[in-house]
């Protein structure tokens, strides 16, 4: 029965963590659904047990992302704009976490238990398909025309830049959250080498590390940083004194980490010399290291780009409340300054589309959001509070980038911890009595 249920928890996972439109329904994604199932779950137990609770940590966090919408009705009220990109951050926040929450619940049901570490296995096994997927559709073109035929979506999916994409899986975004699930696995490593079965975790994880760390940068190049950053607390664990693990699953570890390493490069290479189509994803997603090597600097295209956009006020009154712009002007019929190619200023680095559109305030509301974010997570699964820290800094190194952020990473966990304390996740919506 649990192989026929793992399957459903697979795509409901994906379908939180890779939301996407279905051609014939264009107004509601995934994501949404899984939020409103996750409303339902909540009823139900509302309705069995006839009460509820939301904890003090989830009511707080809540007040910050308002805080955050505060800020965006304050730049919009005082630059007259209607730019309402961050208005409902608080509404979109709880639209994620309910989503995770039903996500959550099914993994309970299915495992009769859930836990950190349980959670990271599914969202990596999500991540690990997306990309067979993706290379799977690019070399089967049938298979291609079927996905395409239920997925909507233009740009964000990555159809007509002539880019890998799986479903609902494309460009800086999925290549953000590729980034996490590397964090994931490299804190996790450490951790399943404690267990009897460990050969089998050892090897899941490694070969989810391998499939993301390569594919995942030929979908998303943001991913790259994740790629670092894991390799670096490896490195870490395996050469440094600490007691995280001690010496002999170390030098387990050890083995298990360079052999793979080994392995991947071997057959990275051969398919870089003997496939043509190969040559050109290793060249697209590892371009920085490619130029390294041959000219001896590191130089990528979208990172010129960057440098262009990297930009900041030139005025107080915008490095204050912004200028309550952040995507495109002429949706704005009153909007009658300088017209800039995509967004704002013409920039897509995350600070300078802040600071434009929202100014420190909003800056500093958001950053306050995430900190607390990370601060719960952190309080409430202290065995992986390193991983939520790693998970935040390469948040604000993504921003450095794109303006995107990573709370959908975080709200899983959010929802788990609530229920670990009290096994009554209910308290993710009020710790006021409400029956």
């Amino acid at each position: 029965m649990k192989a026929f249920l793992v399957p459903i928890v697979l795509i409901a996972t994906s379908f939180f963590y890779f939301p996407f439109y279905f051609t014939f329904l264009p107004t509601v994604n995934t994501k949404m659904m899984m939020a409103a199932l996750g409303l339902v779950v909540l009823l139900v137990k509302l309705g069995r047990d006839g009460h509820g609770y939301v904890s003090k940590d989830f009511f707080m966090l809540s007040l910050y992302a308002v805080g955050v919408s505060l800020a965006s009705l304050l730049a919009m009220t005082l630059n007259d704009t209607n730019d309402g990109a961050y208005l409902s951050y608080i509404v979109t926040m709880w639209v994620w976490v309910g989503a995770a929450y039903f996500v959550v619940n099914l993994i309970k049901a299915v495992h009769g238990k859930v836990n950190v570490e349980l959670v990271c296995f599914y969202m990596i096994a999500v991540g690990a398909l997306q990309c067979i997927l993706a290379m799977s559709m690019d070399r089967f073109p049938p298979l291609k025309s079927f996905v395409d035929s239920f997925l909507a979506g233009r740009g964000f999916m990555g159809k007509f830049e002539g880019r890998l994409y799986g479903i609902g899986c494309a460009l800086d975004v999925a290549g953000g959250r590729f980034a996490v699930l590397l964090i994931m696995i490299a804190f996790l490593l450490p951790n399943v080498m404690k267990r009897k079965n460990s050969t089998l975790y050892v090897v899941f994880l490694l070969s989810a590390f391998c499939i993301i760390a390569i594919i995942g940068n030929m979908i998303g190049r943001t991913a790259s940083v994740g790629m670092l950053m894991a390799l670096a607390y490896i490195l870490f664990v395996l050469f440094t004194k600490n007691n995280i693990i001690s010496g002999e699953y170390k030098r387990r570890l050890s083995y298990w980490v360079f052999g793979t390493i080994a392995v991947a490069v071997v057959v990275s290479v051969f398919l870089y010399n003997f496939d043509s189509q190969w040559n050109n994803y290793f060249r697209f997603g590892f371009e920085g290291f490619f130029s390294l090597v041959e000219k001896g600097r590191w130089e990528v295209q979208s990172n010129e780009m960057l440098k262009q956009g990297l930009i900041f006020p030139d005025n107080l009154w915008t490095w204050i409340v912004g200028d309550g712009y952040m995507g495109a002007m002429a949706e704005d019929p009153y909007y009658i300054g300088n017209l800039f190619y995509g967004f704002y200023m013409g920039t897509d680095a995350g600070y300078s589309r802040f600071l434009f559109y929202f100014g420190i305030i909003g800056m500093v509301a958001f950053l306050a959001f995430m900190f607390n974010v990370c601060r719960v997570c952190m309080k409430r699964s202290t065995i992986y509070r390193y991983m939520f820290v790693a998970m935040l800094l390469l948040n604000l190194i993504i921003w450095v980038k794109v303006s995107t952020d990573i709370f959908l990473a975080f709200a899983p966990f959010l929802c788990i911890s609530m229920e670990e304390d009290t096994d009554d996740i209910e308290q993710i919506v009020s710790k006021v009595k409400i029956c």
